[in-house]
Parts: structure tokens; C-alpha cells; sequence
């Protein structure tokens, strides 16, 4: 064989082994990127943010879609992508038909976070309904949050939704006089427990002494001697009104576990009436302190447990006073909180958590809350106070609710739009709530 044959076949064979090494090199590096660990980028976010789409990582993917979309891109073990996953199923059934919901989990499908671009987890992406990324969030993002981000992006899934209710003048005026209305409940007065405060003007009247302390409790500064000496309690023997101060007191508890207080002019009738009704007896100071002794964890009035929500805060356990002031709680302390709260018609629980000041989950998912107003001198819609707020399993029982109280006026909100309402609150605001004629 000639030379130059033998020398073009060993080049032949060159190249050959050359092209053979550098495929398996690049079989090699594929292999490695589409692994079962999820790229380091994607880490679980610890705090939300939010990014235009001008400001977002680049995505090469291009999403299809007659309906807008909301691709949410996490993991079933990261511990806000696992509080996403309710909200999902909530939009997902909620809006069928009007929005495509679609989750991703990037640590099984490592591909698709680099497809989409994310850097952490969870990672919300809205499309348009021609397939334009037009914002994405990174890390946990509420229910409301994420509609009303959709109102702002020119999509409103609520407007087809049913109006809820509103009222805005009685159905029925309320005719009872007022001195035999509750000042602070709204409640009808029993005779037998009235209180009175007189002031340099007017008279104050309450359904019982524990209304007067959540009233007390509502002052700014005040001062307890000076308005001990405003106050006087109806002695259960007689029916005369006693000096509040002067009085002796038997504090017992009824069914519930409810505290209840019966006042006596006279010890020696209070001490009769022990006789056959248990309890114990009190002094003035003594059952002041009792009676104040429990507040709400965001207003600071007085309140029986019986009556109030339950809300838990970091190793916290402590009250709200009413359904809204509960919620108020994480506004004050910043702090994610969990709320137990009760029907106001049927007594039924209702559990609310929140995350980063927005709602996390709702138990159950169709509970709704109250929002009791009144017009005030220049003709503007502000709170009526905490008696005239509540949360209901649904809107059936919060009809049921305003049908035994014909007088009363405000709206239905969502629970997550009475928390946002809190969360916008000043410190200075928040020192304020609920104090007397305060509320807005």
C-alpha cells in the first residue's frame, strides 16, 4: 500500500476516535444536569417578594392559553409551597372556566425551574390569556392577594361572582328606649343588673357592671377614682341604685363557665344571698381587678374568654375581643397568628392562619366575616364596634344572623380583606383601636 493511502487512513481513524470522545463528554454533562436534586437556585424562599415582569429572570418557556394562567413552581415538602397548595385548589375550583391554575414541582422536575427561570420557591407566574408573562411573586402569596393582583393586572375574577350582602339602612328602625339599651353591647338592659355612669351631661347606661368595665377599659387615660365616684349599680335586693363603689358584690359563674356578678347594697344581704346561690363576695377593687384582669391582645379591653377569640402568636396564647380585633392581633405584634373564632349564629369553629400578614388557611374555606357600620355626624361609614362584628361559616348563617337583628347596618367582607384592613394600621392607629370614639 502506498504512503499517502496509509497515511489519509490513519487520519480517517483520528478523527474518528476524536468525534466518538467528545460525544460521550457531552452525554456525560446532560446526564448530570437532569438529576433527581433540584438546582441550587431554587431554594426555598424565606420571605415573599414581588417582581414586574420587566424585572423577572428571563423564562424561555412560552405558555399557550386562551384563559389567563397562574403557574405556581414549588415543592410538596417546602413549608410555604405546602400553604400555597389549599389556595390553588381554591382558585382552581373557584374560577374554573375563567383561570388555568397549574402547580410545578421543581425538586421532582428540576428542568422546569430552569425552563421557567425561578431562583427560589414557591414562585407565582401570571400569563395573559394570549401566553405573555405579565408578573411573577416569589414566596408565599395569599388568596386576596393574588386576586387583587389580577384585578390590578386588568382581570377581575370577582366580577362575576355574586354580590355579597350589604345593608346599608335597617330593615327595621330600633325603637326600644334607650335607657334600656346597653350603652356598650347594644343589648337589652336587665333591671335587676343595670349600671349607670352620669356624666356632666348625660347618663351612660349598661346591661350589667362587666359592659362597664370594657367601657372603662375604652377610656384614654382615665383616671379609676375619679370614675369610681361616676358610677352607681343596681342592688339586686331592692332595685335601687347603690353607690358602685360601696357595694358588695357576689361573683359567681354560670353553665358556661361565664362569670356573673350581682351587687348589694347591704353585706349582710349579699351574704344571704350566698347562702343559696354560691359564688363569692367581692369588693369593688377586688372585682375591678378581676374584671380587668383579661384583655384583648390588640385593643386591650376587657373581655371574658367565654366571649372571645382565641389567638395564638408565637408561644402566645391570648383573646380577642371580637372577630376583627382578633385578626388585629398580628398587625400589632407582626407576628403570624392563628385565630379560633365561632359562628356567630351557630357557634360552628372557624380556624384562620396567617403568613406574612396575609391569610394562609381558612378552615372552612367558605367563612366570611361581618363588617357591622354606622354613619357617623359627617355622613361617612365607619366600624359600629366590636359587638357588631363576626365571622360565619357561610353567607346562609350570616343571613340568618342579620335577620334577628333588623337594626343593624354594614357589609359582608372577606376574612382575608378584614385582615389587610388591620394590616394597613398605623402604630399610632393601632394604639388608638377601639378606644372611645376611636373606631373607624
Amino acid at each position: 500500500m502506498k504512503t499517502s493511502a496509509k497515511l489519509l487512513i490513519i487520519a480517517a481513524l483520528a478523527v474518528a476516535v476524536i468525534a466518538a470522545v467528545a460525544l460521550k463528554q457531552n452525554h456525560k454533562k446532560s446526564a448530570a444536569g437532569a438529576g433527581d436534586s433540584p438546582p441550587a437556585a431554587a431554594q426555598s424562599a424565606a420571605a415573599p417578594s414581588a417582581t414586574a415582569a420587566s424585572a423577572a429572570p428571563a423564562s424561555t418557556q412560552t405558555v399557550a392559553a386562551k384563559l389567563p394562567k397562574l403557574i405556581d413552581l414549588g415543592a410538596d415538602k417546602c413549608i410555604p409551597c405546602k400553604m400555597m397548595a389549599p389556595i390553588l385548589e381554591e382558585l382552581k375550583r373557584e374560577y374554573a372556566g375563567r383561570l388555568e391554575v397549574e402547580f410545578i414541582d421543581v425538586w421532582k422536575n428540576p428542568a422546569a425551574g430552569r425552563a421557567y427561570g425561578i431562583q427560589m420557591i414557591p414562585t407565582q407566574i401570571f400569563y395573559d390569556a394570549e401566553g405573555k408573562e405579565r408578573f411573577r411573586h416569589v414566596g408565599f402569596f395569599g388568596k386576596e392577594d393574588i386576586l387583587a393582583k389580577w384585578k390590578e393586572l386588568g382581570v377581575d375574577l370577582l366580577a362575576k361572582q355574586s354580590a355579597g350582602v350589604v345593608r346599608e339602612e335597617p330593615v327595621k328602625p330600633d325603637t326600644r328606649p334607650r335607657d334600656k339599651v346597653c350603652f356598650m353591647c347594644d343589648g337589652d338592659v336587665d333591671p335587676k343588673t343595670r349600671t349607670v355612669v352620669k356624666g356632666q351631661s348625660e347618663q351612660r347606661i349598661f346591661c350589667s357592671p362587666h359592659c362597664y368595665f370594657i367601657y372603662f377599659s375604652s377610656l384614654v387615660g382615665a383616671d379609676p377614682k375619679t370614675e369610681d365616684s361616676k358610677v352607681s349599680v343596681t342592688d339586686w335586693v331592692s332595685g335601687n341604685l347603690v353607690p358602685a363603689s360601696a357595694a358588695v358584690y357576689i361573683y359567681g359563674m354560670d353553665a358556661k363557665g361565664r362569670p356573673t356578678i350581682k351587687a348589694f347594697g347591704e353585706k349582710e344581704a349579699a351574704t344571704n344571698e350566698q347562702r343559696s346561690s354560691g359564688g363569692n363576695l367581692l369588693a369593688w377593687d377586688v372585682l375591678r381587678s378581676k374584671e380587668l384582669a383579661t384583655r384583648c391582645a390588640f385593643c386591650d379591653r376587657a373581655v371574658y374568654p367565654e366571649d372571645a377569640c382565641v389567638v395564638k402568636f408565637g408561644t402566645t396564647r391570648g383573646y380577642g375581643c371580637c372577630t376583627h380585633c382578633s385578626l388585629g392581633v398580628a398587625a400589632r405584634f407582626k407576628q403570624d397568628i392563628e385565630v379560633e373564632a365561632n359562628d356567630g349564629l351557630t357557634g360552628e369553629p372557624i380556624r384562620v392562619k396567617t403568613l406574612d400578614g396575609q391569610i394562609a388557611s381558612i378552615a372552612p374555606p367558605t367563612a366570611i366575616a361581618w363588617f357591622g357600620q354606622t354613619k357617623n355626624a359627617e355622613g361617612q361609614w365607619v366600624s359600629a364596634g366590636c359587638f357588631k362584628q363576626g365571622f360565619f361559616v357561610n353567607q346562609d348563617n350570616l343571613r340568618k344572623w342579620l335577620d334577628a337583628r333588623p337594626a343593624m347596618t354594614g357589609r359582608q367582607i372577606t376574612i382575608a380583606q378584614a385582615l389587610a384592613d388591620k394590616m394597613k394600621l398605623t402604630p399610632e392607629q393601632i394604639a388608638k383601636a377601639c378606644k372611645l370614639g376611636e373606631c373607624k
